[in-house]
């Protein structure tokens, strides 16, 4: 590692196993990924190569089977739930291809709802939502609920979501693989900005080479482990 800081995200020799039946499936095999302050990676793998497996693992979403996650330079392996749920909620931020917003509240509600989990007064995470909801060009549509807007608006939705509540690291599994070209566009453009302005470290898996290209450095998963690609 030639940068001098300790890396915001580190994948350390990381093993995945899934068992069906008596045979043993080989999904992450020894992987080694580190991620520096501010970093775009973008994970560029075939359907099945583990890119969803290792997003979660460096997520905290799943154990994985050997090796470790270090979070900070704070491993990760050994601790309990409680402790692990409270990274997820304060370090990291998730965005889906499938948006995941809850249908009955707004806009605004959904991007309020995990800031106050996190103990922010409503108030004051109701004036950072509309914030982060103006920002992504979306100040018109705060009170409109899921149904109500485009495809294209909920995955913003979903973004402002992911990072209200100032993590550190996003990661992203395929965030505009459900949009149309055009659409796609216009959300990576938005995702780009908030990544920028709020120095994100950032992991996306994607299957789009024109989002990937964009990216600081691309990745891929062959044979289990993750291979830097030029």
């Amino acid at each position: 590692m030639a940068q001098r800081e300790a890396p915001v995200l580190y994948l350390h020799k990381v093993e995945r196993h899934y068992w069906q039946g008596d045979a043993t499936l080989d999904i992450l095999k020894g992987a080694e990924l580190a991620l520096w302050a501010g970093q775009s990676v973008a994970l560029v793998a075939p359907s099945g190569a583990g890119k969803s497996t290792l997003l979660h693992i460096a997520g905290l979403l799943e154990h994985q089977n050997a090796g470790e996650v270090y979070i900070h330079g704070q491993p990760t392996a050994d601790l309990d739930d409680d402790v692990r749920t409270r990274i997820r909620r304060t370090q990291i931020g998730f965005v889906y291809q499938a948006h995941h917003l809850l249908p009955e509240f707004s806009a605004l509600e959904n991007v309020i709802l995990p800031q106050m989990i996190r103990g922010l007064p409503k108030e004051q995470a109701a004036r950072r939502a509309t914030d982060l909801l103006s920002y992504l060009g979306l100040k018109e549509r705060l009170t409109h609920r899921p149904a109500e807007l485009s495809g294209g608006e909920q995955q913003r939705v979903a973004i402002a979501r992911a990072v209200a509540n100032a993590p550190r690291i996003l990661l992203a599994d395929e965030p505009t693989g459900n949009l149309d070209p055009h659409t796609s566009e216009h959300v990576f453009d938005a995702l780009s900005q908030l990544i920028r302005a709020a120095k994100l470290t950032v992991l996306i898996a994607t299957h789009n080479m024109d989002i990937a290209r964009r990216m600081d450095r691309r990745v891929t998963i062959r044979d289990g482990l993750v291979i830097e690609l030029q």
